[in-house]
C-alpha cells in the first residue's frame, strides 16, 4: 500500500498542527493549566492503541483482543501508585477517566446521591467549576455550598470552612483548586470532614506533579478519594485518574465504567503510562523545584514593579496579578498579551469586582516555561516583557516589537527540536 503523507492527504489539517507548532515553538506558554508533554508522550498517544475498544477493566472486558491494552493499563495503574510512594494493598488507582472533570464526576457517582449537599471552594475564590459551580453538573445534580478565602490574607480561612461545615453539613468536602497559590493543608479538612460525617475529595490536578516530587504535601492520608488530571505539571498527556482507598475501588471502577464512560481511550491511558515513567525519574523532581522557583522569581518580579500579587506572592507553580492598579482588565491584559506572543488566561481575583468574562486579574503559571528550560533570569525577562506589553497596551507598534522580542527568547530554549 502506498502510504501518502498527511500533508498530501488533508493539507488544510497538516497546515494546522504546523501552525500550532509554530505557535508553540515561538511563543510563551504562561496558562497555569497547560505544559509540553515528552515526544514520547505524543508518539504513544499517536500509537495503534487508538484503535482499541476495550470496555471494561484489565482482564475483565467486553471484547477480545485486549491483551496487550491490558499490559498498558496495568503499568499505568502501577507507576501511579508507585509515583505517589502509595501501597497497593492499600490504595486503588482508576487511570480511565477522559479527563479532571470527568473524574470528580465519577467520584462523586460512587459516594453521594442526586440532591446531596457538597461544599468546595468558590469559583471566584480559586475553586474549579466542578466543585460546586451552579451551572455545572456539580452544582446542578448536587445541592452546593462554597467557601472562600479571608478577605485580608485571601488565603484558606479553616475557621470558616470548619462553620459552613457545621451549618450546612454536606455529604462531602472538596479540597483543592484551579487559581489558589498558597499551600492548602488537608489536615485540618479531614478533621472537618469526620466532624461532620462527610467524605473528603480532594482534587490535586493542579499540584499533582508538585506533590509526586514532594514539592507540596501529600493529601493521601486524609482523603476518601483523590482526583486529578495528568497533564498540568504532571507533564503527561490531557486525561484525568482516581486514586482511593480500597474500600471505595469498586464503587469508583463502577462509577467510571459504565456510570459515566464506555470504552477508554487506550492510546491516552498508554501515554499516562509513559508519563508517569518519567516523573519517577529524578530529573522530575528538580524539574518541580524549578517550577516552583520561577513563580516565586515572577511573583517577587511583579510587586516590584507595583502590581498586586494575590495573597501576596506563591508557594506554587502559579499566581494571581491585580490589575486594577494598572487600570486594566483581565480580559483586555489576555487581549493584549497575545498580541505580543505571550498566552495566558484572564482570572478573577477574590471577590472580584467584575464579571467572570472580564475579571480583574490574570492567572499566570510556569509549568510550560519551565519544561522549555527557563530558569529565574528567563522568568525576570519574562514579567519585563509582561509588563512592557500592559503598558503600552494600546501601541501596536510596540506590541509587534514585543512580539519578536519573545519569539527570539524562545528560539533560545526550543520545546520539539526533533519535530523540525
Amino acid at each position: 500500500m502506498k502510504i501518502i503523507s498527511l500533508a498530501q492527504y488533508d493539507p488544510a489539517i497538516a497546515q494546522a498542527l504546523n501552525n500550532e507548532l509554530g505557535r508553540i515553538e515561538y511563543t510563551l506558554d504562561l496558562i497555569a493549566s497547560e505544559n509540553y508533554t515528552s515526544v514520547h508522550v505524543m508518539q504513544t498517544t499517536g500509537s495503534v492503541m487508538t484503535n482499541k475498544y476495550a470496555e471494561g477493566y484489565p482482564n475483565r472486558r467486553y471484547y477480545g483482543g485486549c491483551e496487550f491494552v491490558d499490559t498498558a493499563e496495568i503499568l499505568a495503574q502501577e507507576r501511579l501508585l508507585k509515583l505517589f510512594k502509595l501501597d497497593p494493598e492499600r490504595y486503588h488507582a482508576n487511570v480511565q477517566p477522559h479527563s479532571g472533570a470527568q473524574a470528580n464526576m465519577a467520584a462523586y457517582f460512587a459516594i453521594l446521591q442526586p440532591g446531596d449537599a457538597i461544599l468546595g471552594m468558590d469559583l471566584a475564590a480559586g475553586g474549579h467549576l466542578t466543585h460546586g459551580y451552579k451551572i455545572n453538573y456539580s452544582g446542578v445534580f448536587y445541592k452546593p455550598f462554597n467557601y472562600t478565602v479571608d478577605k485580608n490574607t485571601e488565603c484558606l480561612d479553616y475557621g470558616k470552612i470548619r462553620e459552613l461545615a457545621q451549618e450546612h453539613k454536606p455529604k462531602l468536602i472538596i479540597a483543592g483548586a484551579s487559581a489558589y497559590s498558597r499551600i492548602i493543608d488537608f489536615k485540618p479538612f479531614k478533621k472537618i470532614a469526620d466532624e461532620v460525617g462527610a467524605k473528603l475529595l480532594i482534587d490535586m490536578a493542579h499540584i499533582a506533579g508538585l506533590i509526586a516530587a514532594e514539592q507540596h504535601p501529600a493529601p493521601f492520608e486524609y482523603a476518601d478519594i483523590v482526583t486529578s488530571t495528568t497533564h498540568k505539571t504532571l507533564r503527561g498527556p490531557r486525561g484525568g485518574i482516581i486514586i482511593c482507598k480500597k474500600e471505595y475501588a469498586a464503587a469508583i471502577d463502577k462509577a467510571v465504567m459504565p456510570g459515566i464512560q464506555g470504552g477508554p481511550l487506550m492510546h491516552h491511558i498508554a501515554a499516562k503510562a509513559v508519563a508517569f515513567k518519567e516523573a519517577l525519574d529524578d530529573s522530575f523532581v528538580a524539574y518541580q523545584k524549578q517550577v516552583i522557583q520561577n513563580a516565586q522569581t515572577m511573583a517577587n518580579a511583579f510587586a516590584t514593579k507595583g502590581y498586586r500579587v494575590v495573597s501576596g506572592g506563591t508557594d506554587n507553580h502559579l499566581m494571581i496579578i491585580d490589575l486594577r492598579s494598572k487600570g486594566l482588565t483581565g480580559k483586555v491584559a489576555e487581549t493584549v498579551l497575545m498580541q505580543a506572543g505571550i498566552t495566558l488566561n484572564k482570572n478573577c481575583i477574590p471577590f472580584d469586582p467584575e464579571k467572570p468574562m472580564i475579571t480583574s486579574g490574570i492567572r499566570i503559571g510556569t509549568p510550560a516555561i519551565t519544561t522549555r528550560g527557563f530558569k529565574e533570569q528567563e522568568a525576570k525577562e519574562v514579567v519585563d516583557l509582561i509588563d512592557k506589553a500592559l503598558s503600552n497596551y494600546e501601541n501596536q507598534t510596540e506590541l509587534e516589537a514585543i512580539s519578536i522580542a519573545v519569539k527570539d527568547l524562545c528560539t533560545k530554549f526550543p520545546v520539539y527540536p526533533e519535530l523540525k
